[in-house]
Formats: C-alpha cells, structure tokens, sequence
C-alpha cells in the first residue's frame, strides 16, 4: 500500500509530537524538524515554532515490543543504540530506532510503489544521514584513546573513510590488541592495512555460457563512461588485460551529446572497432542481432543519468531491456564522489541489476576511502580501475593492491601487501 506522510507545525516539537499522536496514534514515526515561522498576518507578528515530518508505520506491537512509533525499544544494529542527544532529529529523548530495518522496510515498500516518491527518497536520505551522526557520536573521545587509536582515526578522516568504516576497524584494533601491543604502531598499522585489504571485494567474471558476452556501463554523467568503454574496447581487443584478444564491437545510445557519438566513433575508427549508434529500445535490440555471429563481446555505452531523475533512469532501464537478461551491467564512479553521494549512487541505480563497480579517475585523487566505506556498506563488488586520460594503459581489472598504494598518510608495505593480496 502507498506510504502514508504528514507535517505538522506547532509551538515547540513537544507540540508537533502531540499533535501527531492525537491525530494519527502511536504509528506515526516523525523523521525530520526544523524551525519554521507561524502565526502572524500579511508576513507581520509572526513567532517562532518548529515543523515535523514524518510517515505512518503499517509495523504493529509484536511480542510486547514496539517497532517504529513514537518510544520505540527496537535495537539498532545487533545491540542496543540508544542515542539521547539526538532528540531534535529522531523522536522523543531517549528514543531508540532501529535504522537498518526501517530503512529495509521502507525500501520494500518503495519497490512496491510504481510511481518514484520524492518524500520517500528524502525520508530515506534523512535516515542515512542520522545513521552516519550517530555513528560518528559513538566515536571514543580522544582523551580516552590511545594515541595509537588517536592516530589511527586520523588516518581514516584524512583519507575520506567514513565514519561507520572507521568505527568498525577501531573497535576491531580495540578487540585484537593489548595495551602493550598499541605501543608497536607500525605494527597495527600493517595489520589495518590488511583489514582495509580484506574490506575490498574484487569482482570475478563469469564465462559466458553463448557469445557474445555484452556489458553495458551505466552511470551518472561526467563520471567517463565514454572513455571507459573505449579503453575497455582497445584493451579487450587486443588482449591488454590477461586474456586472449577477442573480437570487439561498441554500441552507444548517448545521441544526446554529439560530441560523446563523435568521440566513441573517432575512437573506434582508431582502434578499427566497428561503432553502432542507435535510438531506441528496436534498434539496440536489431543491432545486437546483427553483431551476434560476429562478435566475442559487445560494449555498450550508455546516457549519463542523474541519480535523482527516478523518471528518465526508469526509461533507460526500458531501454537497455533489448539486451536481454544475459548482458552484465557494471556501474562507473567517479573516485573522488564523496561518500553520501556514491551510497546514493549504489541505491538509485539498483534496479539495473549492476554486478559490479567501476572506479574512474583514480589517479585523481589521493583518498580512496570514501569509494572503500561505500562499497564495504553496500556490498557492491569492483570490476575495472580507470587511472589516466590515455585509452591505452589506464584501465586495469581490478585489485585489492591498487586501492591500499593509494591510501594518503598509510605506511604501505608494498611487497606484503602484494603477497597478501596479489593474486585476487
């Protein structure tokens, strides 16, 4: 059923949180307030209040606890998380929530929704956002750390890591170290380092059962999906990248953008590549039937879509169906995207079914840690490496060591990171 919202203005929030409850009963969940003029006349005489929003949970009492309403006891995580200080963004003081399955719920019953739903999509940036301060608020202080730890936390906001990330490796050093082991920090360091590594999942490619093996590279724009698909196309034809040379054909829908038909084709012309432009969902569909007798694998590029027009990636999803079900789909981000935005990336683009990320433009960025925390949260593997301009030499499959020789202020041990992880 569609999810039911409401705002309400008052005096003060205890006013709204009232308000709320006399009107709507105990499942209704507030989510967000800010301060907002009320009263008054003509824009004169006006005050002070506060306006809530928030949604109505359809979660009922189960088993003498209450899920989602106004004084929930869920546990958030796999224990208790209650967070006194943040009242004025989550509920009553002293209220508990349990983020993750809210935010699973939610995503259940967005998938039931056909239309997109601009409140849902702020109600879920909201919880994400809550999610990552109270994980920040559940940070150790400094002065009761060891300067080992201290250290070490820096290291992680130096290199953009997030604070979720960071909260899990501290407490793993907590828990394996002694006291007299902190001391040796070059030593913990080492081991953070693999731990980093070990948080990193390398994509493995399946064989394809029929030639040809179709990738599609989907993503927001600016992130040089064109690019990669010609850096894929030279180095896949000519057995750049560990495998036998196979026969390439590239297939590009952007005829919004001229110059990115020009340039795949000026590419293709180069690396004697034969390009396809096409139009719609018929011809990519007529195009791929074409290539099918003829080819080992077909490239497709695809139009940059904002992550937040639900709409126009809804019919480019339509659109790239011609390929049909067998057909890989892999997502490019660009490295230096902060952290929010690349999880936001992750969810907008979920319904393409991606098996896999694709980091363009690490060479441009010395903090890796935001791409890290973002595919640890989600779970998201990585394929491709893009590190520079050039079509030849600058894409790489991906590897657990080209993340770690990247990390900013980190004494790497490049020869044991490589026996660790150089065979993935």
């Amino acid at each position: 059923m569609p999810m039911e919202y409401f705002t309400e203005q008052g005096s003060s929030y205890r006013d709204c949180v009232e308000k709320v409850r006399l009107k709507y009963g105990e499942r209704a969940q507030v989510m967000t307030q800010r301060k907002v003029p009320v009263g008054g006349f003509l824009g004169l005489f006006t005050r002070d209040g506060v306006e809530v929003t928030g949604y109505i949970s359809d979660l009922r009492y189960a088993a003498g606890t209450r899920y989602g309403g106004f004084g929930s006891t869920a546990a958030w995580g796999s224990g208790p998380a209650t967070q006194p200080g943040l009242s004025g963004e989550t509920g009553l003081p002293g209220q508990t929530l349990n983020f993750k399955e809210e935010k699973d719920r939610l995503l259940a019953a967005a998938a039931a929704v056909k239309q997109p739903d601009p409140t849902l999509e702020k109600l879920l940036s909201k919880m994400e956002t809550l999610t990552e301060k109270i994980d920040a608020r559940a940070l150790p202080q400094r002065d009761e750390d060891h300067p080992t730890l201290v250290r070490l936390e820096e290291l992680f906001a130096q290199n953009d890591f997030s604070p979720s990330y960071t909260k899990v490796m501290l407490d793993r050093v907590r828990k394996e170290f002694s006291l007299d082991t902190l001391e040796e920090f070059d030593a913990v360091q080492d081991r953070v380092i693999e731990w980093i590594g070990e948080t990193i999942t390398i994509h493995t490619e399946t064989p394809v059962q029929r030639p040809p093996r179709i990738l599609v590279l989907v993503g927001p724009p600016g992130v040089g999906k064109t690019t990669t698909i010609a850096k894929l196309g030279f180095t896949l034809n000519y057995g750049r990248l560990g495998g036998p040379p196979l026969s390439v054909k590239m297939i590009t829908i952007d005829g919004y953008r001229i110059a990115a038909r020009e340039q795949l084709e000026k590419y293709g012309e180069i690396m004697k590549i034969p390009v396809s432009y096409v139009n719609n969902n018929e011809e990519l569909r007529k195009t791929i039937a074409f290539y099918q007798d003829d080819a080992e694998l077909i490239l497709v590029d695809t139009i940059g879509k904002s992550p937040r027009n639900a709409v126009e990636l809804a019919k480019m999803k339509q659109f790239l169906d011609a390929c049909g079900t067998s057909a890989e789909v892999h997502l490019a981000i660009d490295a230096k995207t902060k952290y929010s935005d690349v999880r936001e990336m992750f969810r907008q683009f979920a319904p393409f079914n991606y098996q896999s990320v694709v980091v363009t433009k690490l060479d441009e960025t010395a903090r890796a840690g935001n791409v890290i925390s973002a595919l640890f949260a989600d779970g998201k593997p990585v394929s491709y490496i893009t590190d520079g301009q050039g079509v030849e030499g600058n894409i790489h499959r991906a590897g657990v060591v080209r993340f770690l020789i990247n990390l900013e202020g980190f004494r790497i041990d490049r020869d044991a990171i490589e026996k660790r992880f150089g065979e993935q």
